[in-house]
């Protein structure tokens, strides 16, 4: 145990020392405010516009934001922010792979499976940290110039996209320990998300796929159900476990 949180500890001192942890705090952040802000300049927006609008014959009515509207930028916004948090780790092992740094900490005796479960750690925690750092801003923002009891399961919904994105670091550590460059991670992380998004089309697994938790905005208009994402979290879940799993028994195996 003393040997796993000494390397976690490595692992946070790289993230801080690289600079990345500042770089996804101001990501999301930046998110978060963005958020409510593009919803609060909408009618300033529309107005500045109105009169080359009316000049192609196009007229404009006046326009009314509420906390929906930014509810509806967060869901925008958030897969460009979960893009650039995956782009940053793609190269978590690879980078060490191509260092040889990981060389010295196998010989000496450290655990295989140690080394990945740190790492994933550091993902899972930094996601966490920053998903729920950018939903609180725009809640806190959206109940102060609005009123947030406009959405339904504000909370839930929320949930359900930070769970697609555990889902999706399960995969950038899989495609770690079988690659060995960062392009090859990317693409099998996104090769892997566009497999099961193109099954979302299949009318009978559909409700049991991770990528449903995409949609989770729904929730928020009571179009759909919290039960609705109960299995698509399931699943999610244990595709995690399940990538991690594999993940650990490649990585025993690579040529480091």
């Amino acid at each position: 145990m003393r040997s796993f949180l000494a390397f976690l500890k490595k692992e946070w001192m790289e993230l801080l020392r690289t600079g990345r942890l500042l770089i996804f705090v101001l990501i999301f952040v930046l998110f978060g405010i963005m958020n409510p802000a593009i919803a609060k300049i909408t009618p300033w927006l529309m107005e500045t516009m109105a009169d080359s609008l009316e000049s192609s014959g196009l007229s404009v009515s006046a326009v009314t934001v509420d906390a929906m509207t930014s509810w509806t930028q967060f869901y925008k916004n958030i897969p460009m922010a979960l893009v650039i948090f995956v782009l940053l780790w793609s190269g978590s092992f690879t980078q060490e792979y191509q260092k040889g740094t990981l060389i010295a900490v196998v010989t000496k005796g450290f655990a295989r499976w140690k080394i990945v479960l740190a790492k994933t750690c550091m993902m899972l925690l930094s996601w966490t940290i920053c998903y729920w750092l950018c939903f609180g801003i725009t809640y806190s923002y959206n109940a102060y110039f609005w009123d947030n009891r406009i959405a339904q399961e504000p909370v839930f919904a929320a949930a359900c996209y930070w769970v697609f994105g555990l889902w999706i670091i399960g995969f950038v550590v899989l495609f770690s320990t079988l690659a060995s460059a960062n392009i090859a991670v990317l693409l099998g992380t996104g090769g892997a998300m566009l497999a099961f998004y193109l099954l979302g089309f299949l009318p009978g697994p559909r409700e049991f796929l991770p990528t449903k938790l995409m949609q989770s905005a729904e929730l928020l208009t009571a179009y759909a159900k919290p039960e609705q994402y109960f299995g698509a979290m399931a699943a999610a879940a244990g595709m995690l476990v399940g990538c991690l799993a594999v993940a650990v028994l490649a990585f025993q195996k690579k040529k480091l």
